[in-house]
């Protein structure tokens, strides 16, 4: 496991990175590091940072975290501060977040476990719950299309091969990653569909974060829907959870924080306008209204570590799915609901 600072450079796929509540953009962006109170208006919540206290430049205050052997050195260790903006006036820095540079934080019991529609407003939730208004059954359509046709004319589709999606596909969602003997490693739906397609029907790998991957990923998830996460007991898996749980409670990025600290620690209080869900992937694929369209769980982690100023993953990376195996253990015994809904 790597400390991750930001990268510099453009968002890793389009539109990505962008319009995160952590994530200052415009002028924002450019405000100084300078540790001052900054009162002018502010276009939208943020989080901002200042060095700590009794440092008068970015350097750790005491002890900064070092990985064995790396000839990087320290991390600066920043204070998280938070901004928020009240009818199109900034009401300046309300509070350090002392949240977010906790060490370890605590599991959430399994009977505590809530998923983040519970927190979300009614007519959000109302949205989820219709069919008819739930803009993710678009691409669960375009997946149910794209399961009956062939890629060829010699080659099976995706039906040819598990019959109808209701009765193969069930439950299998709820169990995925899942281990894939072949090349040793843990394996998230969508590289499983596109190992499918490489492997069983001759054709191409589908582009990831791309229409026609999220629709069958959608579509093979929604017979899931209402089942309990349920994953499987193999002790191949076992490390790469490890690996997950690490990533997880690691403190990363310029801004110091980890993943623990907001969904384990934090859990339904205010960040800006929004409330901290516990961040359990119980619907992915999913529409974000932010989005205006459906993403996957490694998209929504890769917006999450742009807003901390920690290096996103690449899509696909291993270490996306390491944490995705531990997020769905930590998620059990809540239920599927994909396509889900979300702000």
């Amino acid at each position: 496991m790597r400390l991750r600072l930001m990268r510099r450079g453009p968002p890793l796929l389009e539109g990505e990175g962008q319009g995160e509540v952590c994530a200052p953009s415009g002028e924002d962006a450019k405000r100084p590091n300078d540790g001052a109170v900054h009162r002018e208006p502010l276009p939208r919540p943020v989080i901002g940072w200042i060095p700590d206290r009794l440092s008068p430049t970015l350097q750790a205050s005491g002890k900064g975290r070092r990985r064995p052997g790396d000839p990087s050195g320290e991390v600066p260790h920043l204070t998280p501060t938070l901004y928020v903006q009240e009818r199109g006036h900034a009401r300046g820095l309300l509070a350090s977040v002392a949240f977010a540079v906790s060490a370890v934080a605590a599991e959430i019991p399994p009977g505590e476990r809530r998923s983040g529609f519970d927190a979300m407003a009614p007519e959000t939730r109302a949205m989820q719950e219709d069919d008819t208004s739930n803009p993710g059954m678009l691409w669960v359509q375009d997946g149910a299309e794209l399961w009956a046709r062939a890629p060829s004319a010699d080659k099976p589709a995706c039906a040819g091969c598990h019959g109808a999606a209701e009765a193969g596909m069930r439950g299998v969602a709820a169990r995925y990653p899942a281990f894939d003997a072949r090349s040793a490693r843990p394996m998230d739906l969508q590289g499983r569909i596109n190992t499918c397609r490489r492997e069983h029907q001759g054709a191409e790998p589908l582009a990831l974060e791309g229409r026609d991957l999220l629709s069958l990923a959608a579509y093979v998830a929604n017979q899931s829907r209402g089942l309990a996460v349920a994953p499987p007991a193999d002790p191949r898996l076992d490390p790469a959870r490890a690996q997950g749980r690490a990533l997880f409670t690691a403190r990363m990025g310029q801004l110091g924080l980890s993943c623990a600290a907001c969904h384990d620690d934090n859990h339904g209080r205010r960040l800006g306008s929004a409330t901290i869900p516990q961040g359990h992937p119980t619907g992915y694929p999913l529409y974000r209204l932010e989005w205006q369209g459906l993403g996957s769980l490694g998209r929504r982690l890769r917006n999450c570590m742009t807003g901390m100023r920690a290096e996103p993953f690449a899509a696909g990376d291993p270490e996306a799915i390491a944490l995705e195996a531990y997020l769905m253990q930590r998620a059990a015994p809540l239920l599927i609901e994909t396509p889900a809904v979300r702000p």
